[in-house]
């Protein structure tokens, strides 16, 4: 499975891709033996850089992350939230009649965080949890970087 490593604001980043779609984002440099600079993933790299560098809101990639039927559909509506917007784990719970507890868990097991923006997803009174490197730390950078408008305390 191909993948391309890159420097970002919140660490090294490796992308990889399976067939025609992005299947993961992970912290950290992958060797180089593994790293093979494909069109989609130079791609990805280059929206990912631009994202970063506050030039680009969100991404135009095919993702296919794996995942249960209701874990693709708590994905999804993280990509449906705009840039700059939070929602909370019991709005979208709401959407999917389900509980927050079970969006909280996509949440975390989101295999392709940043592109597929699960730090837009808050508690109803603080920022709730992240399971990408650095915690809470690069959720907050995230929201940062895109303008997020939260109670000072929580950034």
């Amino acid at each position: 499975m191909p993948c391309l490593s890159l420097h970002s604001p919140v660490g090294d980043l490796t992308i990889h891709q399976d067939g025609d779609a992005v299947v993961a984002v992970e912290w950290g440099w992958a060797p180089k033996e593994f790293q093979e600079e494909t069109p989609l993933l130079a791609e990805a790299r280059d929206q990912t850089q631009a994202y970063f560098d506050g030039a680009r809101p969100g991404f135009d990639l095919p993702l296919a992350p794996a995942g249960t039927p209701f874990q693709q559909k708590v994905w999804r509506a993280m990509c449906d939230i705009p840039a700059g917007q939070t929602r909370t784990y019991g709005d979208v719970a709401g959407d999917l009649s389900s509980a927050a507890r079970a969006v909280g868990m996509a949440c975390g097991a989101n295999p392709i965080p940043v592109i597929i923006p699960c730090h837009r997803i808050v508690a109803a009174a603080d920022l709730g949890g992240y399971s990408g490197d650095g915690g809470l730390d690069t959720k907050r950078q995230l929201l940062r970087l895109e303008g997020a408008p939260l109670q000072e305390t929580l950034l």
